[in-house]
C-alpha cells in the first residue's frame, strides 16, 4: 500500500490528447493544491511531446511543419513532472506501477490516483512480409519518413530507365480506408501531383495510387453518401479503390490481394485499425470484450477506487447512444479529458463527480488542398467548405495559443509559396556518411 504522506500523488500514463489535456485541466483546477504542495502530478510517456494526429497528413505532405503538429509536454504543463520512459505493470492493489527510463534501471513508483490514457497502437495481421515492408501512420516520424519516401522514391524514378525500377517507385499503396489511410492518401497524392512538374520525365499517369479496403465503403463516420462521393473524386484524381479487397502479402514490396491482383511497390502505408496500448495485459484493471479498460460514463475503472482511463485505451460507453460506446476519435478525447481532469479534482476533495456526456457531431476529412468532406450535425459539405471547415475545426484544437499562430503561418506562406519537394531522408541514418568516410580513412 501506498506509505503515508501529507501529499496525494496523480500518475497520468500516456501523454496524448487525453494526457496533455487532462494535465492541462488538473493544473487550473488544482490550482491552489499544487502551489501549497498537498498534490502532485507525474506524467509519463515515452515521448517528450503530444502529438496533433489529425494534422499528420498535413505534416506529411508539406502543408505544416512536423514541429507545428507537436507541443513539448514540459513547456505547457510546468505544474507538471513530466518522466519520459514507459510504464511496464501497474498493481492498483497496492497503488504502485513500473516505470521503466530509456536509459538506466527501472523503478517501482507509488500513486494515489492512475489515469489511463497511453491510447493506442496499430493493429496488424499476421501477413508475410507486413513488419518488414510497411510503414504505419500514427507518428510524426512516420509522417515525416513517408514524406521524405515518396519524395525519395520520385527521385529514384526520374534518374532511372530501368521500367521496374520506375514502376516499382512510383507506385504507392495505403490499406485502410478510414480517416487516417484516406487523409493520407489524398494529401500525398496531391503533394506528388504538385511535385512531378519538377520531374520532366514523370507524368500524371506514370503514378499508381491504390488503396486497399477489407469493406465496401470508406470513410464510414461521414455517413454513406459522403464516402461515395469520396470514392468518386479519389477515382476521377486516379487513385484505384480496391474495396473489398484484401492486403494477402507484401513481402519485399511484391503485393498480392485477394482480388488476384499481383504489382511491385515500394511504399506501402498500413492503417487498417488500432488497438489499446499494450500497458493493458500488464495491469490488474479489468478489460471488457474488446481488450479496453473497462470504464464507467464517469470516466472511473470500472470496480476499483482511485483509478480513471479515457480515450483510445478505454471502453467509455455513450450516454448518448445506450448500449454503444464512444468512438475513439479526437473529438471524444479532448471533451472526455475535461471532464476527467474535472473528476479526478472532485475525488481528491470527496465532490461529486459528473458523467461524461456528448452526442457525437460529426466528422470532417481534408483531401488534399481546397478538397475536403464534411458530415457535421446533419449538415454535408464537400469541396472547398468542407476542406476549410476542417482546417478551421482542427486548429481550434491545437493546444497553446503558440502552436495555433505557428500552423496559421505555415498555411499562409502556402498561399504564396510552393510547398517544398525535399527529401531529408538521410535524416533516417545520420552516421551512414560518417561511416562511409571512416572506412575510407582507414582503407588508405
Amino acid at each position: 500500500m501506498v506509505a503515508d504522506r501529507n501529499w496525494k500523488h496523480v500518475v497520468i500514463v500516456g501523454g496524448g490528447y487525453v494526457g496533455l489535456y487532462t494535465a492541462l485541466r488538473l493544473q487550473r483546477t488544482l490550482r491552489r493544491e499544487l502551489r501549497d504542495g498537498s498534490v502532485r502530478i507525474t506524467l509519463i510517456d515515452p515521448q517528450s511531446y503530444m502529438t496533433y494526429q489529425p494534422f499528420l497528413p498535413e505534416a506529411a505532405a508539406g502543408n505544416i511543419s512536423p514541429r507545428h503538429v507537436v507541443a513539448p509536454l514540459r513547456r505547457v504543463l510546468p505544474k507538471v513532472r513530466i518522466l519520459n520512459g514507459k510504464v511496464s505493470k501497474v498493481h492498483h492493489e497496492a497503488r504502485t506501477l513500473t516505470f521503466e527510463p530509456g536509459a538506466g534501471q527501472s523503478r517501482e513508483m507509488e500513486y494515489d490516483v492512475i489515469v489511463m490514457a497511453a491510447g493506442s497502437i496499430s493493429r496488424t495481421l499476421p501477413i508475410p512480409g507486413l513488419e518488414d515492408a510497411a510503414i504505419g501512420f500514427k507518428t510524426v516520424g512516420e509522417a515525416i519518413a513517408l514524406r521524405n519516401r515518396v519524395i525519395a522514391l520520385l527521385d529514384r524514378a526520374e534518374s532511372s530507365d530501368d521500367e521496374d525500377v520506375r514502376r516499382r517507385a512510383l507506385t504507392f499503396v495505403v490499406v485502410g480506408g478510414g480517416f487516417a489511410g484516406i487523409e493520407a492518401l489524398a494529401e500525398l497524392e496531391d503533394m506528388t501531383e504538385d511535385a512531378i512538374r519538377y520531374y520532366p520525365s514523370i507524368e500524371k499517369k506514370d503514378l499508381r495510387w491504390v488503396l486497399i479496403e477489407a469493406s465496401n465503403r470508406i470513410l464510414p463516420e461521414v455517413g454513406p453518401e459522403m464516402g461515395e462521393w469520396t470514392a468518386e473524386q479519389l477515382r476521377e484524381r486516379g487513385i484505384e479503390l480496391k474495396m473489398e479487397t484484401f492486403l494477402q502479402s507484401c513481402e519485399g514490396g511484391q503485393v498480392k490481394t485477394s482480388d488476384g491482383d499481383e504489382f511491385e511497390s515500394a511504399t506501402i502505408v498500413w492503417t487498417a485499425g488500432v488497438k489499446p496500448s499494450p500497458i493493458v495485459n500488464s495491469t490488474d484493471l479489468p478489460l471488457d470484450e474488446r481488450g479496453r479498460i473497462k470504464t464507467t460514463t464517469r470516466l472511473t475503472i470500472a470496480g476499483v477506487k482511485g483509478a480513471f482511463a479515457a480515450g483510445d485505451i478505454a471502453g467509455v460507453p455513450d450516454v448518448t447512444n445506450p448500449g454503444q460506446y464512444c468512438a475513439p476519435n479526437a473529438q471524444h478525447a479532448v471533451r472526455q479529458s475535461k471532464v476527467l481532469g474535472d473528476n479526478v479534482a472532485a475525488y481528491l476533495r470527496g465532490e461529486k463527480l459528473k458523467d461524461y456526456r456528448h452526442k457525437y457531431a460529426g466528422s470532417v476529412a481534408g483531401l488534399g488542398l481546397y478538397r475536403g468532406v464534411a458530415n457535421v450535425y446533419g449538415m454535408k459539405l464537400r469541396g472547398f467548405p468542407a476542406w476549410f471547415m476542417h482546417r478551421t475545426y482542427h486548429l481550434s484544437r491545437v493546444p497553446t495559443v503558440n502552436r495555433k499562430v505557428r500552423v496559421v503561418m505555415d498555411w499562409t506562406l502556402s498561399l504564396f509559396f510552393k510547398r517544398e519537394t525535399i527529401s531529408l531522408g538521410e535524416i533516417e541514418h545520420p552516421r551512414d556518411e560518417f561511416r562511409a568516410a571512416a572506412e575510407s580513412g582507414r582503407r588508405r
